[in-house]
């Protein structure tokens, strides 16, 4: 007898029908999997049987014939243990034959219990696209259904559970519907608690408030590990759809942190620089998204910036400019979103102390050029803002009285966002590090004196066109932040001089 189940697949962020088809049949007892299936899938043979006979059911005796289709497109994990189980099931009328229409996804343990699996939600979310609003789940994935309209998931422990439920034995209800909202988090790190560096902090909040990309260049203990880590308690709150979209890359890794199945906060991300393409970029063999994409609608910071391998750093080149990154292998193309905010940080040179007013440098010309020479220019060309940190000072140290609080800055981050997401509301983007170049010359509206120091600057300092973009954008953030529609001469010249650091370090 052949039995029909519904069950779905995950290709990258998208996910794609599988409908599990089970042939139960006299011969030689044997138990197959067909649909290009990988070591997890066919291993799932071993599983199903072992989860069947340990919950009470009988495996039959005879030949099975498990045909995942389509049979043209690679299936991949643990996922649908579940669906041939009870697949199998019906096909031997254990349970119904003909079973409810739902999607069911899942992975068993040899003793019949149901687990956890990674990228439900992405599935969840296509699968409703496409039409199916009903799935048979586990138990512990359920609350990642909990904020999608018009889907019902039935969460399970065990097999037992799903089949005595298919019978009409056991009452489940459905998943308890959440209405999401925005929570306050207690982060570990505060502005308040950075001495000195008024400057830095200034810069840290146009970067927050337009979204923008920050180079930290400064001598040891100059607190640009601390500003960086203190960068997510200024940054505004997570849109329900922001919450959406990194809950489900959160989901494919197995990394989701949400106490109640969705993001609570945004990603601050910080790879060790020994890390390799892959792991900042994406790959793998099945082609899993990297670091970049797990940052995503938050922060990356790359400590010790020049450290990193160079194929490294400039695969980071077309993520930046397009917020979206393509991971390709043989038989594998997944393209993730990865807009995110990079805070590198550095020092001026191999000792860190070039420029430093209270040590003397040790490096030798060569050394120094050698160790910024790993950062290319294409790729500083794509940093909005860079920032000198220079050492704190005494005074600055022991002053008992407390800095500007974060959540005093996030109040003016917040207003400037406000501002940006009603400007662009008709243009797709939220935030002024998205300006396309058509866009700067539609809403970066200069006064005269602010024009002509820009070209002033443009000439002198021999910018490039994108260097001249991303000062417009920088300049368009920091009139936000005044609550100015046009852009004076004073914000110019702010959003300049963030461009002229690294023509202090690495010269014309």
């Amino acid at each position: 007898m052949i039995a029909k189940i519904k069950s779905y697949g995950l290709y990258g962020l998208d996910g794609f029908m599988v409908t599990v088809e089970v042939d139960v049949n006299n011969g030689l007892t044997a138990c197959d999997i067909v649909g290009l299936p990988d070591a997890a899938v066919r291993e799932s043979r071993e599983r199903v049987r072992a989860a069947i006979k340990n919950s009470g059911y009988t495996f039959p005796i005879g030949r099975v014939t498990v045909n995942l289709a389509p049979a043209d497109r690679k299936k991949e994990g643990s996922i649908y243990d579940l669906p041939i189980a009870l697949g199998i099931l019906a096909a031997t009328e254990q349970i119904p034959h003909e079973l409810p229409e739902y999607v069911y996804l899942g992975e068993l343990a040899l003793d019949g219990s149901v687990r956890g699996i990674n990228g439900l939600l992405p599935m969840v979310i296509s699968a409703a696209g496409e039409g199916m609003n009903t799935f048979m789940v586990p138990a512990d994935n359920a609350p990642e259904t909990s904020y999608i309209d018009g889907v019902n998931a039935y969460g399970v422990n065990s097999l037992k559970e799903a089949a005595a439920f298919l019978r009409g034995e056991l009452s489940i209800g459905p998943q308890e519907k959440r209405k999401w909202s925005p929570k306050r988090i207690n982060y570990s790190s505060d502005f308040s608690e950075i001495k000195g560096q008024y400057a830095a902090k200034r810069a840290a909040e146009i970067a927050a408030a337009g979204g923008h990309n920050m180079l930290l260049v400064g001598t040891p203990g100059s607190g640009k590990t601390m500003l960086a880590k203190s960068m997510p308690s200024i940054l505004p709150e997570l849109t329900f759809e922001e919450a959406l979209e990194i809950t489900k890359i959160q989901s494919i890794t197995g990394g989701m942190t949400g106490e109640d199945g969705i993001a609570a906060e945004r990603p601050f991300r910080s790879p060790h620089h020994s890390a390799s393409t892959a792991a900042l970029v994406g790959g793998g063999q099945k082609a899993m998204p990297g670091e970049i994409s797990l940052a995503h609608f938050g922060v990356l910071f790359l400590d010790e910036f020049p450290e990193f391998q160079k194929d490294v750093l400039e695969g980071l080149r077309q993520p930046l400019e397009d917020g979206v990154v393509s991971v390709t292998r043989a038989s594998f193309k997944a393209t993730y979103p990865a807009d995110f905010m990079l805070i590198a940080a550095m020092n001026p040179c191999p000792c860190g102390y070039y420029g430093s007013r209270t040590q003397e440098c040790r490096c030798k010309p060569y050394e120094v050029s050698r160790y910024r020479g790993r950062i290319s220019g294409p790729m500083l060309d794509r940093i909005d803002m860079h920032v000198e940190m220079a050492e704190v000072g005494y005074s600055d140290i022991t002053s008992k009285s407390a800095g500007e609080s974060s959540a005093a800055i996030r109040a003016r981050v917040d207003a400037a966002r406000s501002i940006q997401r009603q400007r662009y509301k008709d243009e797709g983007i939220i935030s002024n590090s998205q300006l396309t170049s058509r866009l700067v010359k539609k809403y970066c509206k200069m006064e005269e004196k602010a024009e002509n120091l820009m070209k002033q600057a443009y000439t002198r300092l021999n910018f490039s066109a994108r260097a001249y973009n991303r000062i417009m954008k920088v300049a368009r953030t920091i009139a936000d932040l005044d609550g100015s529609d046009i852009i004076t001469a004073v914000h110019m010249a702010e959003a300049i001089q963030y461009r002229t650091v690294d023509k202090k370090y690495w010269g014309d």
